[in-house]
């Protein structure tokens, strides 16, 4: 897996290569020399994120490119703030605009969501994690706009952690014989999570070692009663999450329950970006 810093600039390239291809032929109508200034500004209250990307695309046709920043990531900005000031090549400057807004209004928007889910668990103990129904290629952009906004990452991809699913038990002939396997074959540092639908199986995954158990499309009641099962039997040994169907409107009462955690993949599928204005202010 690459680094952040890699795949930022893996992003960065796949961007501009989509937007820009063989060139931009409206940027040649400006002269060569010219340089612009600019200023990027909120219209709306949100959470900052993805100064690295919107810099790595200027910066990737304009070296010398200079952006100033009023706000960091993970900051909240009001609509009508100024976020940075940008100055360096027209041609350059124009070229980039689309994608380097591109980054930083969605990586914006999945801080600021993530951010209302947060605030809305606060103070219950429950955490708000993502999941991996993320945007193709922009996995770890994303997670890191998670972290922003105040959630912690679930497992980066296939390779990083055990989670088995309906499918992944039926395959392998119930949860005893699946749960066996994968406590038998996970790498040291590597989590084993278990899906149940039901206190039937949540009872069974706990009598086969279950320590990771994710509580899939549980009714309010059901959540309350799986915490209060799996505390009578094995205290704070288990971390029990939360996931399916979690909305803005019901993910407080399903922190109260007493889970650990609370997965939505809302976080980064079902994101609108948020409205950021970048405004040329002169030439030079």
């Amino acid at each position: 897996m690459l680094g952040l810093y890699d795949e930022i600039r893996a992003n960065v390239q796949r961007a501009l290569q989509e937007d820009v291809g063989s060139g931009d032929l409206t940027a040649s109508l400006i002269p060569v020399d010219r340089t612009l200034q600019a200023t990027v500004i909120s219209r709306e209250n949100a959470v900052l994120c993805g100064m690295q990307w919107f810099e790595a695309c200027f910066r990737s046709l304009d070296p010398a490119s200079m952006i100033e920043w009023f706000a960091k990531d993970g900051d909240g900005v009001q609509a009508g703030q100024t976020l940075c000031a940008i100055r360096g090549n027209a041609r350059a400057l124009l070229t980039a605009e689309r994608s380097a807004l591109n980054f930083l209004q969605l990586l914006s928007a999945v801080a600021t969501q993530t951010k209302r889910f947060a605030d809305a668990v606060a103070g219950t103990g429950a955490v708000i994690a993502d999941t991996r129904k993320t945007l193709p290629g922009l996995r770890l952009a994303q997670k890191y706009a998670v972290t922003c906004g105040g959630g912690v990452n679930h497992r980066i991809g296939l390779y990083d952690g055990i989670l088995i699913k309906e499918n992944h038990i039926i395959a392998a002939g119930g949860i005893r014989p699946a749960l066996k396997q994968a406590l038998e074959i996970a790498p040291a540092g590597v989590f084993v999570q278990i899906e149940v639908e039901s206190l039937q199986e949540l009872q069974e995954a706990l009598a086969a070692g279950a320590r990771m158990v994710l509580l899939d499309n549980f009714a309010l009641d059901q959540l309350a009663d799986a915490v209060t099962l799996t505390r009578r039997q094995t205290g704070d040994a288990v971390i029990l999450e939360a996931s399916g169907n979690i909305t803005l409107d019901n993910v407080r009462q399903v922190a109260e329950t007493g889970v650990d955690r609370i997965s939505v993949g809302s976080l980064t599928k079902n994101i609108q970006a948020i409205d950021l204005s970048l405004r040329f202010s002169g030439a030079e």
